[in-house]
């Protein structure tokens, strides 16, 4: 906030103003890359064709949800596209761009562990999330008469509650092996000390603790360095599901020494809808044989791989834990995408976020403060602001209202909308634009 109050007494604009959020893109060293991405027209995402708006650049503020299309993907997936036209089976090996499709996977994780805090051996790219946290799980749980149970939030995404929720019943276990953290009466968000004081009391029986890096509803981020050592002291394996956090927060997951995570990688990353996942594998682990992990061809060394000879080698690294050949055209539009991420050093595009963040935060008290209640704590976050309505009636009215006026962000019934401003494509204007959407709404 000091910095943003800086530019309100340097430049005379008053903080709340239009014009205050043109000076802040204007000093934006990082505004270049917005060119890097495809902005919908308003029309294109349900806006009101008007005279002056319909063929304008909508305000898109769901990165949280789906990031956009860099232009980098479009490029990269089209070359490979011309690779099989022209090489067929030949450009497993022979490639005109120097990425041949049998080691894809090597430019794909060089350019993504940076993102993540991790060395490339200790990251892959494979599957979707929910399928690479059944294997994680397939590793990592391994119940035991003492220690079965597995710690999520109790509002966790849904999917992860069903993953582990299968996998406890795969094991023929009881319900109560599924441990939940629940945030105290009244509040949204867990207290990290009440996820401590939880581990500390039924940390002998607790197998995994998997919590996400970010929330997706609360947008709280964890505090993963301390939850994973406290959970650790208490003999536990640590994983993290990072589909919010991964390309939004700053992550240290080597240092953390976290045993094992998951990721999407068309949110934040801007991979594509559906677009192929991450995980990483502590190097401690990597080369574990006591690991009961699930294997195919790609796990095989790929020195010899191709010997055919059903005597298994593991690849080195996280690489042993894939199962089959990379998908080159979703991981192309991975590596197209992740070449963004070059542009820029990743301290910067944090300090970009926390700026906007911080800016979203300040309109929307001083413009519609009664009107709302902002449920992400200040401290611990990324781009993502919650914001709960007073009333399902107004909830309805401002989410239709951004709707009409081309500001794409993210609706949870029954009265939270998420917004998301993204530093590699989102200005100051952005969320200038957004919020006065929102204040035209609720002053109706």
């Amino acid at each position: 906030m000091d910095k943003l109050r800086a530019v309100e007494v340097k430049s005379g604009a008053d903080l709340v103003s239009a014009q205050f959020a043109c000076e802040m893109d204007s000093r934006d060293s990082l505004a270049h890359l917005r060119s890097e991405f495809v902005v919908p027209k308003v029309n294109q995402v349900g806006g009101e064709r008007g005279a002056n708006n319909g063929d304008k650049e909508c305000i898109y503020m769901c990165g949280n949800s789906l990031g956009l299309q860099p232009k980098r993907a479009r490029r990269v997936v089209c070359e490979e596209l011309d690779e099989w036209a022209h090489k067929g089976v030949t450009g497993h090996f022979r490639h005109a761009q120097q990425r041949p499709w049998v080691s894809y996977r090597e430019p794909v994780v060089a350019k993504m562990a940076p993102i993540v805090g991790a060395k490339p051996a200790e990251v892959g790219v494979m599957n979707s999330l929910t399928t690479n946290i059944h294997l994680m799980l397939a590793a990592f749980y391994r119940p035991t008469a003492q220690r079965y149970k597995v710690l999520i939030e109790g509002k966790a995404f849904p999917s992860d509650h069903y993953a582990v929720e299968s996998q406890i019943r795969w094991h023929e276990l009881p319900a109560n092996a599924m441990l939940l953290a629940e945030p105290r009466p009244g509040e949204h968000t867990l207290r990290t000390n009440d996820i401590l004081d939880l581990i500390a009391r039924e940390g002998a029986s607790i197998a995994v603790v998997m919590l996400s890096g970010v929330q997706y509803y609360t947008g709280q981020a964890f505090e993963i360095a301390r939850i994973t050592a406290a959970a650790q002291a208490a003999g536990c394996v640590v994983g993290w599901d990072l589909a919010h956090a991964a390309g939004n927060v700053p992550l240290r997951l080597h240092d953390w020494n976290v045993d094992f995570a998951c990721w999407c990688t068309y949110k934040y990353m801007n991979s594509g809808p559906g677009g192929i996942a991450g995980f990483f594998v502590h190097e401690r682990h990597t080369d574990n044989s006591d690991l009961r992990r699930l294997l195919g061809w790609w796990s095989h060394d790929q020195r010899t791989r191709f010997d055919m000879t059903n005597e298994f080698v593991p690849s080195p690294g996280a690489a042993g834990f894939e199962l089959s050949n990379t998908p080159i055209l979703t991981s192309a539009a991975l590596l197209g995408a992740l070449q963004v991420f070059e542009l820029a050093p990743l301290q910067k595009l944090h300090q970009k976020s926390v700026l906007l963040t911080t800016y979203l935060e300040h309109l929307l008290l001083a413009r519609v403060g009664s009107h709302i209640q902002i449920i992400t704590p200040q401290k611990h976050r990324g781009a993502q602001l919650s914001l709960l309505f007073a009333s399902e009636r107004v909830f309805t009215r401002v989410f239709e209202a951004l709707t009409r006026a081309g500001v794409v962000c993210d609706e949870r019934k029954p009265n939270c909308i998420r917004i998301a401003p993204v530093p590699l494509y989102n200005s100051f204007r952005d969320v200038w634009q957004c919020v006065d959407t929102i204040y035209s709404a609720v002053a109706r």
